[in-house]
């Protein structure tokens, strides 16, 4: 077996579970949304058929207060019961097993009735909770054990009990959020006393033959946060008072440090899981960034802990387990870490979905079965939006040939993944590049296709993407001018001083290539603590310390037109990182631009505070892009059936989340 140790079963007590994958918690949005319940069913049996061992549902809160959403989902009555009993039935019937997480939003819930241990309020949410009186403390834990017992009723194997990611049990272990005198407050073994006894609590109403997990917060990564001494300590307790198996947390989500986005490196707080296994007696669990059966091997391998949990790469491929376990790892769809179709959904109140899979949580209204007509297919451009297409059409029994001029597939993703922090990106080429041949699709690269190429086909779709759009400016012919496509690709070779037109995803990956001085951070644990602020050996406060320098050998300006903040539409939960890593730096970041002319002495604009020549070697046109389809007119008049997607459909901001959606869509309707 490839992965001895990922799949040597483990006994808790009254079960077995064939392998160490434990598929971590996502809020899928689906549990607020009309047949919901019937959804989430589907998604979760799908992934039990794939493999994994024991699943852990989104947060459920315990009480009204403790919802994230003025409607957000609870498990308080028999109407909750009933419906989640829809969810363990279709677990249970194919062998799954499945634990529901009791969360308690705390200060991060955006309704008008938020609590939290003392009123102070969390960087990134706008409303201030209300301090918890003594007697509310004592019944929320009561609300908890009450949940547990319900979840039990309902069908579910267990429960996890998060303490963790700053939700309302993390801050009442943090002396940064909990400022209370009386009993539940003081010292840390009076801020711990919600999290144990309200685990004392549930196991004595659920019994000894119902798991309970606890999420610990291992580093919490904000300042004034617990120490791993405390959150040692915490364990040994937790155990005590009936815990099975302690799950990790990595960071609050108000923390300024990356945790899970692209350019964490992998399994890059394992270590901090290795001190909790060598302190407790109970199985512990691994997370964030582990997407691979390699690095999920090692960790088990190497005694860093007795479970790995993954949740977004098993949105990226139900059957990660069952591909890994039948020795075709190559073949699994590898999560990305772009958080764009995840939790930045969950944030923006969208049902929750995958970038590189858009069927995840969409399994009972995509459905990709076998066609009953089979048809001849052209696929033009094998970007991502073409290689989806292609790749699903072939597998519904179309016969597919897939054409693209360049003589590698990828389009714009074969530019990303040059973007550093986007190393990741050339996981989706493999796996796209691998399951194109074995689908049988025909690949004609190297050449453009014409118009001859493309009759005689029975469905032809143009996927031809984008090219840049040339802004009208005086000297856009002058030598300093260069476009985003040849720097990237390495054709030009760029001078130190720089001014990028384009303050959009684009201008802002350009930035990032052109100040990469070194290895990037995102594939070194050492380089991504240094460079964060993150504490090696765990000891401070929140495990954080000051972040080591930044630097640059290039002057960078990156301008827009546009008043807004630049980068104003990256990602809810990456843009940030973004523009802090260019801040640092040195990038000069300028909205409110207007373009004068490009000469000798530079780039000639206008600001706010009135004219301005950047004396720059090269001026790099990041300016948007325009649909490339030169093909689409002539193949109609032929009576070519024709369907745009991609950026060949909306050259707006490159999104190959729409891209590979809209692919995987039409082909799924041919």
């Amino acid at each position: 077996m490839s992965y001895p140790h990922l799949f040597t079963p483990l006994t808790l007590g009254h079960l077995t579970l064939p392998n160490r994958v434990l598929m971590g918690s996502m809020h899928l949005g689906l549990e607020e949304a009309p047949g919901g319940f019937e959804r989430m069913a589907a998604f979760y049996a799908e992934r039990a058929r794939g493999g994994v061992a024991l699943m852990v549902t989104g947060g459920i809160a315990p009480n009204e207060v403790g919802r994230p959403l003025e409607h957000g989902a609870t498990m308080t009555s028999a109407d909750d019961v009933r419906d989640h009993r829809i969810v363990t039935d279709a677990v249970h019937a194919t062998g799954g097993r499945i634990v529901m997480q009791i969360l308690h939003f705390g200060r991060y819930a955006k309704h008008a009735d938020l609590v939290a241990p003392s009123a102070i309020r969390a960087p990134i949410n706008h409303l201030t909770p209300r301090e918890m009186t003594t007697d509310e403390v004592d019944s929320t834990v009561d609300d908890f054990a009450r949940a547990a017992e319900l979840a039990r009723e309902a069908g579910y194997d267990g429960v996890e009990i998060m303490g963790s990611e700053g939700y309302l049990i993390n801050t009442f272990l943090a002396g940064c959020t909990n400022r209370r005198t009386d009993e539940w407050g003081g010292d840390a073994r009076g801020r711990m006393r919600f999290a144990t006894e309200i685990v004392r609590r549930t196991r004595a109403r659920v019994g000894s033959d119902f798991l309970l997990l606890f999420r610990l917060s291992m580093l919490d990564l904000v300042p004034g946060g617990s120490t791993l001494a405390e959150t040692l300590e915490l364990a040994k307790e937790l155990e005590a008072v009936g815990v099975d198996i302690l799950n990790t947390g990595i960071g609050w989500h108000e923390a300024r440090v990356p945790t899970i986005a692209t350019p964490v490196p992998r399994a890059a707080f394992a270590e901090v899981t290795r001190r909790l296994r060598s302190g407790v007696g109970i199985p512990v669990v691994a997370s964030n960034r582990i997407n691979t059966p390699e690095v999920a091997e090692a960790l088990l391998a190497d005694g860093v802990a007795d479970l790995v949990s993954m949740a977004r790469p098993l949105l990226a491929d139900a059957d990660f387990v069952a591909k890994a376990q039948a020795g075709q790892a190559e073949r699994i769809n590898t999560c990305i870490g772009c958080n764009q179709a995840c939790i930045d959904h969950t944030l923006d109140g969208r049902i929750t979905s995958c970038l590189v899979n858009p069927r995840a949580c969409h399994e009972t209204l995509l459905d990709l079965s076998p066609t009953t007509l089979r048809k001849r297919v052209a696929v033009v451009g094998a970007g991502p939006a073409g290689m989806s297409a292609a790749l699903t059409a072939a597998r519904r029994g179309h016969e597919v040939v897939l054409h693209d001029a360049a003589d590698v597939i990828g389009g714009q993703f074969d530019l990303a993944r040059r973007i550093p922090g986007k190393e990741e990106f050339a996981e989706t080429l493999r796996y796209f590049g691998a399951e194109l041949v074995a689908a049988g699709v025909r690949l004609e690269l190297g050449r453009r296709a014409t118009v001859a190429d493309l009759t005689g086909f029975d469905e032809v779709v143009l996927a031809t993407g984008v090219d840049p759009r040339i802004p009208e400016l005086e000297g856009i012919d002058h030598p300093k001018v260069v476009g985003y496509l040849e720097v990237l690709r390495g054709e030009v070779t760029v001078g130190s001083r720089v001014a990028i037109v384009g303050a959009g995803g684009i201008g802002f990956d350009v930035a990032a290539f052109l100040t990469q001085d070194g290895p990037s951070v995102s594939t070194d644990v050492e380089l991504f603590f240094q460079h964060w602020g993150v504490d090696p050996d765990f000891l401070a406060p929140g495990g954080l310390v000051e972040a080591g320098p930044a630097h640059s050998a290039r002057t960078v300006h990156l301008l827009q037109r546009r008043t807004s903040k630049p980068g104003e539409g990256l990602g809810l939960t990456t843009g940030w990182i973004h523009r802090t890593e260019l801040a640092r730096r040195g990038v000069r970041m300028v909205a409110g631009v207007t373009y004068r002319r490009v000469d000798d002495e530079g780039l000639h604009i206008e600001t706010g505070n009135g004219p301005l020549t950047l004396e720059v070697d090269h001026v790099v046109i990041c300016a948007g892009q325009v649909p490339r389809r030169d093909l689409y007119d002539d193949l109609v008049a032929a009576g070519v059936s024709v369907h745009l997607i991609g950026g060949a459909d909306v050259a707006a901001e490159l999104d190959a989340k729409r891209a590979i959606a809209q692919g995987t869509t039409l082909a799924a309707a041919l």
